[in-house]
C-alpha cells in the first residue's frame, strides 16, 4: 500500500482506536468489535503481548476490506518499528519523536505519527517526514491548542490522543483535528467479555465524528 493511500485511509477513518489489552486474544476480539462498530483505523500498541502477531492476524483477517488500516503504537525505537513493519503494520505511532524511528519509517515508506507536545517538537517531526503528529497527552491541553499550533504551522496535521471521549470529541474535531486517537473510553466491556458494548460505543464515536 502506498504511503499516501494509508494517510488518506487514516483521515477517512476519523478515529484511530488505540488497543492496549493485556492479552493477545482480548486485543484481537476488541479490535474486531470496534471495526464492526465502524471504526476502521486501528493502532495495536506494543504493550499488547505478541503485538506483532496480533497485527499479522488482523491484516490477514481484513485483507478484503480496503477501508481497514492496521498500525502499531507505543513504538519506542527503530528496531520495534521494523518488527511492526515486517508484521504488516500500515503506520507507526510513538508516544514521542524519535529520529531513528522516523528514518526507518521513511525507508519503508510507512507513515510515522510521533507524539509531540510543543511547537518545536512538531516542527522537528515534520522536518523528519511526519505528515501527522500526535498531540499527546491531549488531556494536558484544550482543543484550542490545535488552533495555536496552526498559527505558526498552518500545514500541520494533528491527531489528539489521550483523554478523548464522547464529551469532547466534537470540540477537538471542530478545532481542526484531522483524526483522533481514542483508547480506554472505547474499550469498556472488554474485561467482562462484553464485546457488544465495545461495538455500540464504537458506533457512537463514529457517528459523533461524522456529525461534527
Amino acid at each position: 500500500m502506498k504511503k499516501q493511500e494509508v494517510l488518506t485511509r487514516i483521515e477517512n477513518a476519523g478515529i484511530v482506536a488505540v488497543v492496549r489489552e493485556n492479552s493477545r486474544e482480548n486485543a484481537f476480539e476488541a479490535t474486531k468489535a470496534v471495526i464492526k462498530g465502524g471504526i476502521k483505523g486501528i493502532e495495536i500498541t506494543f504493550s499488547v503481548p505478541q503485538a506483532d502477531q496480533v497485527i499479522t492476524e488482523l491484516k490477514a483477517a481484513y485483507q478484503q476490506d480496503s477501508s481497514v488500516t492496521i498500525g502499531a503504537g507505543t513504538v519506542l525505537d527503530a528496531v520495534t518499528a521494523r518488527l511492526a513493519i515486517m508484521a504488516g503494520a500500515d503506520f507507526i505511532v510513538s508516544p514521542s519523536f524519535d529520529e531513528k524511528t522516523a528514518e526507518m519509517c521513511n525507508f519503508y515508506q510507512i507513515p510515522y505519527l510521533p507524539g509531540c507536545m510543543t511547537i518545536t517538537e512538531m516542527q522537528q517531526a515534520m522536518k523528519s517526514g511526519a505528515e501527522i503528529v500526535k498531540l499527546f497527552p491531549a488531556n494536558n491541553f484544550s482543543p484550542q491548542m490545535i488552533k495555536a499550533a496552526k498559527a505558526p504551522l498552518p500545514q500541520v496535521n494533528i491527531m489528539p490522543t489521550g483523554g478523548i471521549n464522547l464529551e469532547n470529541l466534537a470540540e477537538w474535531k471542530q478545532a481542526g483535528a484531522i483524526v483522533a486517537g481514542v483508547g480506554g473510553n472505547l474499550f469498556k466491556g472488554v474485561a467482562e467479555n462484553d464485546f457488544e458494548l465495545v461495538t455500540t460505543t464504537a458506533e457512537k464515536y463514529r457517528a459523533l465524528w461524522q456529525e461534527s
